[in-house]
C-alpha cells in the first residue's frame, strides 16, 4: 500500500513538473518583452541597458498605433454587443425548444469555430469583395460577429444546463408571457456566463489577426494587423511597448473570466 501510495505522488509530482515547465516555456516571451519594453528606444535589446519609457510615449503619441488601437477596442465593442444580442437568444431557444433538427441548427451555429481560420478569412474575402466591405469598420465588426458568436453560446448554454427550469414553469403558470419569462427569470440566471461570454467574445476581437488581415486596409486597421504588418516591414520597438499592453488587458480580462466562471460553479 505504501509503495502505491508513493508511486501515485511520484506520478503526481511529474505530471505537475512538466505542466509548470510548459506553462513557464509559454510564459517566457512575454516575461522577456516587458522588460525590453522600458528599454532603449532605438534598437529591441535584451536585457536593456537603460530604463525610459519612451516606448510608451511614442505608441500613445503616434496616431498610426493610437488610430489602430482605438479601432480595435470599438470593434471589440460593438462585435460584443451584437454578438450577445444574437447569442443569447439564440442559445436560449435551442435549449429550451423541441424544434425538429435542433442539434442540427445547433452544430450550424457552432461551424465557424470548426472551420480554419484562413479559410473563413479567404471566404469572408471573396464574399465582402462583392458587397464592397472590403477595408471598412463594418465588415470586421460582421466578421468578428461570426467569429465570436458561437463562444458566447456555449457560455450561455452551458448557464442554461444549471439554472433552475422550475422557476420558468412557475412564472408560465402563473400567466407570465415568454418575454417576460426570458428577461425576468432566465437573465439574472444567467448573468455571470453572459459575462463570461461577453469578455471571451471581446478578447477574441481585440487579438484576432487572421480574419482580420484579410479584409482590413489602411483605413480600418486593426492594432493585431498594424503590429504584424510592422513585424514583416519595420520591427520598431514600440511592438515591445504594445505587446506589454496587451498582455496586462489579456491577463485582466482572463481573471476577470475565471472570477465569472468560478461564481457561476459557487452558484450552480
Amino acid at each position: 500500500m505504501n509503495e502505491l501510495f508513493g508511486s501515485s505522488r511520484l506520478m503526481r509530482g511529474l505530471v505537475s513538473s512538466a505542466a509548470w515547465t510548459c506553462y513557464l516555456f509559454l510564459l517566457l516571451p512575454s516575461l522577456i518583452v516587458i522588460p525590453i519594453s522600458f528599454g532603449n528606444p532605438g534598437q529591441i535589446e535584451f536585457p536593456p541597458r537603460q530604463f525610459t519609457l519612451q516606448l510608451y510615449r511614442q505608441f500613445f503619441t503616434d496616431p498610426a498605433w493610437w488610430g489602430s488601437t482605438v479601432q480595435s477596442l470599438f470593434v471589440a465593442s460593438i462585435t460584443t454587443l451584437v454578438a450577445l444580442a444574437l447569442a443569447v437568444p439564440a442559445a436560449y431557444a435551442l435549449a429550451r425548444s423541441r424544434l425538429p433538427g435542433r442539434a442540427g441548427l445547433q452544430g450550424l451555429f457552432m461551424m465557424p469555430m470548426l472551420v480554419p481560420v484562413i479559410v473563413l478569412g479567404l471566404g469572408l474575402y471573396l464574399q465582402f469583395s462583392n458587397w464592397g466591405l472590403l477595408d471598412t469598420t463594418a465588415g470586421i465588426v460582421l466578421a468578428h460577429i461570426m467569429l465570436t458568436t458561437p463562444y458566447i453560446m456555449v457560455s450561455v448554454m452551458s448557464g442554461l444546463h444549471h439554472s433552475d427550469v422550475a422557476l420558468e414553469t412557475v412564472a408560465s403558470i402563473m400567466g407570465a408571457s415568454r418575454i417576460t419569462i426570458f428577461f425576468k427569470v432566465v437573465l439574472p440566471q444567467l448573468k455571470a456566463s453572459i459575462a463570461v461570454g461577453a469578455l471571451f467574445a471581446f478578447l477574441m476581437s481585440l487579438d484576432e489577426v487572421v480574419v482580420a488581415y484579410f479584409l482590413t486596409g489602411t483605413n480600418s486597421m486593426t492594432l493585431p494587423v498594424k503590429m504584424y504588418s510592422s513585424i514583416r516591414w519595420e520591427l520598431t520597438p514600440v511592438l515591445a511597448a504594445v505587446s506589454t499592453l496587451l498582455t496586462v488587458l489579456s491577463l485582466l480580462i482572463a481573471l476577470g473570466i475565471i472570477a465569472m466562471q468560478s461564481k457561476t460553479e459557487a452558484s450552480a
